[in-house]
């Protein structure tokens, strides 16, 4: 989907359209969980501090999230996958990966499949959604973002080594900020560069994705679409740019990464049970707190009751705090069917 959280604020407030708009917290330590077309031409991104995104757009409009509204649309839309394909791997609210190498329409054009889709889910909607048509995820997920938003990319079997040769490694998915700095330092910046290096020389810098880093830069990914996921966790952290010596920003900061979680959890149906904090320090060192609950997690209010419960104690650092994350695990599939509210005791 395209800017989804922005887009469904401004399909719903007519007043918003056109208008750069930021879904988050407009407070001094509050970050951009989404931000719409308008406001990312002004340079505003997803976890931008948003005193730096008011100062970038000085027209911004900040909307509070909604996330029982995207939910529901984001089951709207899974409805309409499973017109075409029973084989559907949610990656997010507004992601999914789908093989429709054996569609239930008979359909034999791959790209005529996206078109279908797009155009369905518009017409229930309302809302764009961009498609990348490959042979494999990796190809496939590179190609969604080539003509956003509302449009789609095609990257066939002969073309796709090219395509990779091409690319950046920074913008590859799958390879972070950290990662992509590694590979600078070692002299590798685009996709040429990480095919010329042996299987042996990545398995020596990067372990256990070395493999994987291999078949990529050769447009090789077989990876299979796996319907029904169940992941043992599921987690997210952020680097600040300076580091932090209090609460309130600390919590700020954690907002977008809980969000993102959280969305996982609801586009899966999945419940969590144990909440675990990650806090590394400005000198590197690094501590994790985690909180069990006896039953699935029912609300993101109850995950942001559990991350303050862990969060609170650390605080005020011994020193600064250059990275947090949160993970969710203790995972059940299906588990928030039955699930009552949760309060928490300290």
């Amino acid at each position: 989907m395209d800017a989804f959280y922005a887009s469904v604020e401004q399909r719903d407030n007519p007043e918003l359209r056109g208008r750069p708009v930021a879904v988050g917290s407009a407070a001094a330590r509050g970050v951009v969980a989404a931000a719409s077309y308008e406001a990312r031409a002004f340079g505003v991104f997803s976890a931008m501090p948003s005193v730096t995104a008011q100062r970038k757009c000085p027209d911004l409009v900040f909307v509070r999230p909604r996330f029982e509204v995207y939910k529901a649309i984001s089951l709207q839309i899974r409805g309409i996958f499973a017109e075409y394909t029973p084989v559907i791997e949610p990656l997010s609210l507004d992601e999914a990966y789908l093989d429709v190498t054996e569609n239930l329409k008979g359909m034999a054009i791959a790209t005529e499949i996206a078109e279908e889709i797009r155009a369905k889910i518009f017409g229930a909607t309302g809302l764009t959604a961009s498609a990348g048509i490959s042979y494999n995820k990796f190809l496939a997920k590179m190609a969604s973002g080539q003509n956003k938003p509302n449009g789609q990319f095609l990257i066939t079997p002969k073309n796709g080594p090219l395509f990779v040769e091409q690319l950046p490694v920074k913008k590859f998915h799958g390879v972070g900020p950290a990662t992509a700095e590694k590979m600078r330092r070692l002299g590798i910046e685009t996709g040429a560069d990480l095919k010329s290096k042996s299987i042996e020389f990545l398995v020596e810098h990067f372990g256990k994705s070395g493999p994987y880093f291999y078949g990529i830069a050769r447009g090789i990914d077989n990876r299979e679409v796996k319907p029904n996921r169940v992941r043992k966790s599921v987690g997210a952290e952020d680097t600040f740019s300076q580091d932090i010596q209090s609460f309130e920003p600390a919590r700020e900061g954690l907002q977008p990464l809980i969000d993102k979680v959280w969305g996982y959890c609801e586009a899966n149906d999945i419940g969590a049970k144990t909440v675990t904090l990650k806090v590394k320090y400005a000198d590197f060192t690094q501590i994790t707190r985690s909180k069990t609950v006896p039953v699935p997690l029912s609300t993101i209010a109850d995950l942001e009751e559990v991350v303050d419960l862990l969060l609170a104690p650390i605080f005020p650092p011994h020193k600064g705090v250059r990275l947090l994350g949160v993970s969710l695990s203790s995972l059940e599939s299906g588990g928030r069917e039955t699930m009552h509210q949760l309060r928490l005791e300290l």
